[in-house]
């Protein structure tokens, strides 16, 4: 049989998919919904190109630029303008830069002179034992203070999960960063002295890696993998029981109002953790999926206007600004969008992207869109010195946004590995486990792909050899 089910269209089905048609492996990628792709999605109007989800791929592995080079996506491909490589944040009602080195850390503006001492104390403050599962929060205010938490990490969490610093397990939702002073004693000392491990394993550190998009946004990408996959996609496909068997698995799904099913070998389940809750798995012991709807996932909108490039008075030279919560304002951040790929708004005009919502005021989110469009231009008007009205409007709510990898997240880990363990060919992959980067959902993909392959292999060889003693 050796054929594969792979639950879930988004950007790590995809990824698999792609990986398993390389190894001439039959695939079906059961899509539950009218398209594939999950969140990214971009939208071409009236001049403007917006993405409804993330705006670029942080390329931190050598597995996503051979994604791009195998698709032969090469040629358009669009890595972001280096001269806008900077980041933002409020610091009362003002932008002030996020600094990079340690010159720029010395005379930022940012930090008060005793936070920046406090910082430097860094390396001599003692590690804490590995067992415990710590909140970033606290994590951050041990090692380096209470300012750097409240104006770096705050919004940093904010602009990347969502999240609150003191709800996200540090080992869980920042494993490298634990993992340093886990093994160096210092975050700082270990962020040196690991350049050497990381250059071994051809990666590259989130700072320094480049922010990839393609010519006509992120949906080239999906674009792309759907054109390769061909009939593997099934759409409008949601699965809903998994019956293990003597020699694989029988997926039912509904399409199109009728049951069916099909067989297959092994089954990876890459749709979003509360959407996999609901999939019953039948065999010997059944199991219960049902734990997994308790990772949380906040709303988040995504607010996005165009403007005169003459109504903003900020040059808009970055990536965008993030929010702390000490600054009191309705948004989370704003990403410069037209600042950093080209043609993403007409001649003369500029394209900015909000975010609202999250954990820090999950209410918001859910607003009509003219409340948020109201909220958005008025916390603009303060932050870039914005004037006038918008020349492009776009809004888009995403009820279940990221997944939060809050403290006690270990459950969730044990109760997928206890479960790949028990239910032989059944995988999990995705944002739910193993990162929430657009870039992390695609290494997901391949090595979740690479598993399956090496299970296919030493079945298949496991009744060769029963066949041959038989």
């Amino acid at each position: 049989m050796n054929s594969v089910a792979i639950v879930g269209g988004g950007i790590t089905g995809l990824a698999a998919a792609f990986r398993l048609s390389q190894s001439r492996i039959p695939v079906t990628l059961y899509e539950a919904g009218e398209r594939v792709g999950g969140p990214i999605h971009t939208i071409s109007e009236n001049g403007y190109l917006s993405e409804h989800g993330p705006n670029t791929i942080l390329e931190t592995s050598p597995k996503i630029t051979s994604l791009i080079n195998d698709l032969g996506l090469q040629p358009r491909r669009l890595d972001s303008n280096p001269a806008m490589d900077k980041n933002f944040i409020v610091r009362n009602g003002k932008m002030r830069q996020l600094p990079m080195s340690p010159l720029r850390f010395a005379t930022s503006s940012l930090f008060s002179i005793p936070a920046k001492l406090r910082i430097g104390l860094e390396p001599l403050i003692r590690a804490k034992p590995q067992t415990e599962d710590e909140s970033l929060a606290d994590f951050v205010r041990r090692r380096f203070g209470r300012e750097f938490l409240d104006f770096t990490i705050d919004p940093f969490v904010t602009g990347v999960y969502a999240g609150k610093p003191e709800d996200l397990s540090v080992r869980y939702a920042f494993p490298k960063l634990k993992a340093l002073e886990d093994k160096y004693g210092s975050v700082m000392l270990g962020a040196i002295l690991g350049a050497r491990e990381r250059k071994k394993r051809a990666e590259t550190k989130k700072a320094r890696a480049k922010k990839v998009s393609f010519d006509n946004g992120l949906q080239v990408l999906v674009d792309t993998l759907q054109a390769k996959l061909l009939e593997s996609v099934a759409l409008r496909s949601r699965v809903t029981r998994l019956g293990q068997t003597a020699d694989g698995w029988t997926v039912t799904f509904t399409r199109d109002g009728r049951e069916e099913q099909n067989r297959h070998s092994t089954v990876v389940l890459a749709a979003p953790a509360y959407q996999l809750a609901r999939i019953e798995i039948e065999a010997d012991e059944p199991a219960d999926l049902s734990l997994l709807k308790e990772i949380p996932h906040p709303p988040v909108a995504r607010v996005v206007m165009g403007f005169r490039r003459e109504d903003v008075a900020d040059p808009l030279e970055g990536f965008g600004f993030l929010v702390p919560k000490a600054e009191n304002l309705n948004i989370l951040g704003t990403t410069f969008s037209s600042s950093i790929f080209p043609r993403r708004a007409p001649f003369g005009h500029v394209l900015l992207t909000t975010f609202i919502g999250g954990c820090r005021q999950p209410e918001l989110a859910t607003q009509p869109a003219e409340k948020l469009f109201d909220l958005t231009l008025r916390d603009l008007q303060r932050i870039l010195g914005v004037r006038g009205e918008p020349t492009y409007r776009h809004h888009g709510l995403f009820p279940w946004a990221i997944p939060q990898y809050n403290v006690g997240h270990k459950k969730f880990v044990d109760f997928m590995n206890a479960a790949e363990t028990r239910f032989a060919g059944l995988y999990f992959a995705g944002s739910y486990r193993d990162g929430i980067s657009t870039g992390n959902c695609i290494v997901s993909g391949h090595d979740v792909a690479g598993r399956t392959i090496q299970f296919l292999e030493t079945s298949n060889r496991g009744l060769s050899a029963h066949a041959v003693l038989s």
